[in-house]
């Protein structure tokens, strides 16, 4: 089948969004992107894209930019917070030629997308916010917060985590507070920077860094256990002492990098379900949610982005091949389970990193036993993860 002048309409201009309208028009459909900012800016910071989620870039012909925009990563080392000590390296370099792991900062990564998606003739608009979604009619209709509503022949909610698209579909719910809170930053690299994400561990905290840029730019985020919360909010800014308090206990290492962070953002960490219904079809229409509107994760994992380029490729690719209707159901009974297992997963890794006392001591050196008898099981345990390839079929 093909979708040779379909009309989808497309909620967000995030990565997901950008990947959706990108991947569907490259099968022929005539794509809308409405984008509730005023302008595609330079927002967020750094990303990991982990072999999963770069088999989709390299498929939707994105390869030689993602390339030249990125760092390849050699390694993930989780550290002890107080002295930095190695406690265990995870060898990407060990991964297959085909399996890169790239570190790149998010702007770059929209930049790539937009301009792909609006060569294959993607229209996106901007200002369009969109207060709900109307499902009781024939087609989804849009209320706009300005001018009149419009209406959808198949609108995909790629509109993040306050999906207008999913309380549609699902109702509102409310998300509850981890009793986590996380800074994020962006800080001059040293020039000999290797390309490793190092996770520094401590008791109710932890701290992420890697390079971005070609080394002429290091990424922070540092999360806190506490009991009073922030707002789920990218905007938000705090005091960099705050943050500085929050780390005081750890190594000279991290305080240096923390000394230079001149401005920090602060957003609470909130967990949300993966949604039940992704999707629903209509007389003469249908919507389906995908990224963050579908499942958003806590960033322990670093596949939020990744998620939402294989949802991106799978919605498409079936959308490409089957009835529509068949193709959402299909959608949802392939990716949900996938979704709900790398959200636990991500989940689990918080309780790993903020271990304190005996526990501590005991995973830490558990670890490191099992980093020098077998120094490439680790990475092995990821691989049902890393080597998921959606784009030869195996996620559909």
């Amino acid at each position: 089948m093909s979708l040779a002048g379909k009309e989808i309409t497309v909620l967000g201009a995030g990565i997901a969004g950008l990947s959706s309208a990108l991947a569907l028009a490259r099968h022929g459909a005539q794509v809308t992107v409405r984008e509730q900012a005023d302008e595609i800016r330079e927002v967020g910071a750094g990303l990991q894209i982990s072999p999963n989620g770069a088999r989709v870039l390299m498929a939707l012909g994105l390869g030689s930019q993602i390339k030249a925009a990125a760092m390849r990563a050699d390694a993930v080392e989780l550290r002890d917070g107080r002295d930095a000590s190695l406690v265990l390296r995870l060898d990407l370099a060990d991964l297959q030629p085909d399996q890169p792991y790239y570190f790149l900062h998010r702007a770059d990564l929209i930049a790539i997308l937009a301009k792909a998606a609006q060569a294959a003739g993607v229209h996106i608009v901007l200002g369009q916010k969109v207060e709900t979604v109307d499902l009781s009619g024939p087609r989804p209709i849009l209320a706009m917060q300005h001018g009149a509503p419009c209406w959808a022949d198949l609108l995909i909610g790629a509109d993040g985590l306050h999906s207008a698209a999913r309380a549609a579909l699902n109702g509102v719910q409310t998300p509850f507070f981890t009793g986590q809170v996380a800074w994020r930053a962006l800080i001059p690299a040293e020039a000999d920077a290797a390309p490793v994400a190092e996770v520094h561990m401590g008791a109710g905290r932890h701290l992420v860094s890697y390079p971005l840029r070609g080394a002429r730019l290091r990424n922070i985020v540092a999360v806190e256990e506490r009991k009073s919360w922030a707002a789920e909010s990218w905007s938000q800014r705090d005091d960099p002492q705050a943050l500085r308090r929050a780390f005081s206990g750890f190594s000279p290492k991290v305080r240096r990098w923390l000394d230079q962070v001149q401005e920090p953002h602060l957003w609470g960490l909130f967990r949300h379900p993966v949604a039940p219904v992704w999707t629903k079809s209509l007389p003469q229409g249908a919507v389906a949610i995908l990224g963050d509107a579908a499942h958003p994760t806590l960033p322990f994992l670093a596949q939020g982005a990744s998620m939402g380029l294989e949802d991106a490729w799978v919605l498409a690719d079936l959308l490409a091949r089957k009835p529509q209707a068949e193709a959402l159901a299909a959608y949802q009974a392939t990716r949900a389970p996938r979704c709900a297992r790398i959200v636990a997963a991500a989940t689990g890794n918080a309780r790993a990193y903020h271990l304190s006392g005996l526990s501590r001591s005991l995973a830490h050196a558990g670890l490191r036993l099992g980093g020098k008898i077998a120094p490439a099981l680790p990475l092995q345990r990821f691989d049902w993860l890393y080597g998921f390839d959606v784009t030869a079929g195996s996620g559909v």
